[in-house]
């Protein structure tokens, strides 16, 4: 019997075994790593070593690192920090990550939303323009653009952002989560001013992920009783998911152009896929190599990923989820397509996906979509 085949890695990856081993070690060195004693230094050396770790994932210094609970709070810290010191209208993506969007309306400041193409590509000649005649009176300005969207892949024209966004002394702040150990990340060279990452998304644990600034930035701590982070973050540090997440951030660093192959076998997949009559989303942008959204009018995305997990594929809704129920995709619906909105899914593939992986998620998918065809048939 072949196992099951897991392509929900932008959800969760599977945890890399050096992770599993840096949480282990951990675990049983012990010690607060605010402590002045042996253990408590033993603690702090580990944190300080997965800094580092993490820092060279996204080429910046190790100082600037701030541990958080996950990519939501690193995104959450920058925009409340750039609210706290300021900021009084926000311009966010339309295709930005939940995270990013419900913060940026729970902040109190206006938010606008940046536009994007039908590739799902943010259109820049707006950002410009909408710059160029901006109000003194909201602020400094505030721009938030992902890397890599997490349901197509698509990868943002960042650094370009950011040259605009510098020039009318604002804020970029980019949520990295989905492009961090997918592709290569200078958050200095595409000009963020804030930038996360998240270590489940990249085979660390779950429930620990960081937020890096530079020197235009000003964070404002937004939890308070303790000196850690540097005084930017209270609370006890996660030592072990610290830990992990700094392992799994060198293995992915080394095997970047390993996964870089997935996207001979992601689209080899797709074009079987397109045969039968789906759709591709943003397969004329650049992608991460690991990740493939499609549809097919009138298929909704629950039936589909339900059948697939019968079938022993694994994958998600291309749009988020939430108490059991799928919504309709609001990057989709941004990209004008509003009639796939409900309708699409998402494979994605990590570390140790395979071309056999791929290749049964095109043998499934087309066996469930023979299916729904015929059913469609037989009512008509």
């Amino acid at each position: 019997m072949t196992g099951p085949v897991y392509l929900d890695c932008n959800a969760t990856a599977p945890v890399r075994p050096e992770a599993i081993a840096a949480v282990a070690r951990a675990l049983e060195a012990g010690g607060n790593p605010s402590s002045a004693h042996a253990a408590g230094r033993a603690a702090r050396a580990i944190v300080e070593q997965a800094r580092a770790e993490v820092a060279a994932l996204v080429a910046a210094p190790a100082s600037t690192v701030v541990f958080t609970s996950g990519g939501a709070e690193a995104n959450a810290l920058a925009i409340e920090s750039a609210v706290a010191t300021g900021s009084r209208r926000l311009i966010v993506s339309a295709v930005e990550h939940d995270t990013v969007l419900e913060t940026a309306r729970a902040s109190g400041a206006e938010v606008e939303l940046l536009p994007v193409d039908a590739e799902g590509c943010a259109d820049l000649a707006w950002l410009r323009a909408r710059l160029s005649r901006w109000d003194a009176e909201d602020g400094k300005p505030f721009v938030a653009l992902m890397r890599a969207n997490n349901e197509t892949g698509v990868l943002q024209p960042v650094a370009q952002a950011s040259a605009a966004v510098r020039a009318a002394g604002g804020w970029l702040h980019v949520d990295a989560v989905q492009a961090a150990g997918k592709i290569a990340i200078d958050s200095r060279a595409l000009g963020a001013d804030t930038l996360s990452v998240s270590g489940h998304k990249l085979g660390g644990p779950q429930g620990v992920g960081a937020l890096t600034f530079g020197p235009r930035a000003t964070l404002v701590r937004r939890l308070h009783g303790g000196g850690q982070e540097r005084g930017r973050r209270a609370g006890t540090e996660n030592v072990p998911g610290i830990a992990g997440f700094g392992a799994a951030s060198a293995a992915a660093i080394r095997d970047l152009r390993a996964l870089a192959v997935q996207a001979r076998w992601r689209d080899a997949a797709a074009a079987r896929l397109k045969a039968a009559g789906a759709v591709v989303l943003s397969e004329g942008a650049e992608r991460t190599s690991n990740t493939l959204c499609f549809a097919v009018p009138g298929f909704g995305s629950e039936l589909q990923v339900m059948a697939l997990d019968l079938a022993g594929v694994m994958v998600s809704a291309g749009a988020a989820c939430s108490s059991g129920k799928v919504k309709a995709s609001h990057v989709l619906t941004a990209m004008g397509r509003s009639d796939l909105a409900a309708c699409s899914i998402r494979a994605s593939g990590g570390w140790n996906t395979t071309a056999l992986d791929w290749s049964r998620l095109a043998d499934a998918w087309l066996e469930v979509h023979a299916r729904h065809v015929s059913r469609r048939k037989e009512v008509a």
